[in-house]
């Protein structure tokens, strides 16, 4: 009886190690953008540079790598472009904050256009 419980939770443990990799794999790889289709996830990409990305997820994965160690070797080769949520830098401050700060000066001009032509119809 030891040994069938024993033999059970090694094949448990194996198995959800095992999903656990595939579902580490699948995550990061969707949080990646194809430069080639530019549009899609690496997971939803067929293109060469994806084949070839997957697999260099595949190894340092297998080589133990963490994901943000992934992400951060991914960006360091292809830049922060491959990523799908970059990380905030100063150099891309910008890219950040400009339609913040776009929406809020429109905001402030219909408000000031609006007060205007209220003016004029008293």
């Amino acid at each position: 009886m030891k040994k069938i419980f024993l033999i059970s939770t090694f094949f448990f443990v194996l198995v959800n190690s095992v999903y656990a990799e595939v579902d580490l794999r699948d995550k990061i790889l969707k949080n990646l953008r194809c430069l080639v289709c530019q549009g899609q996830t690496m997971s939803d990409s067929n293109s060469d540079f994806a084949q070839t990305i997957k697999s260099v997820v595949d190894d340092k994965i297998g080589h133990g790598f963490k994901e943000d160690e992934i992400y951060k070797f991914l960006s360091d080769k292809y830049g922060d472009w491959i990523l799908f949520n970059p990380p905030l830098k100063k150099e891309n401050y910008l890219l950040w904050f400009l339609p913040y700060f776009l929406f809020i000066i429109g905001g402030i001009v219909i408000y000031y256009l609006s007060k205007k032509t209220q003016i004029k119809r008293k």
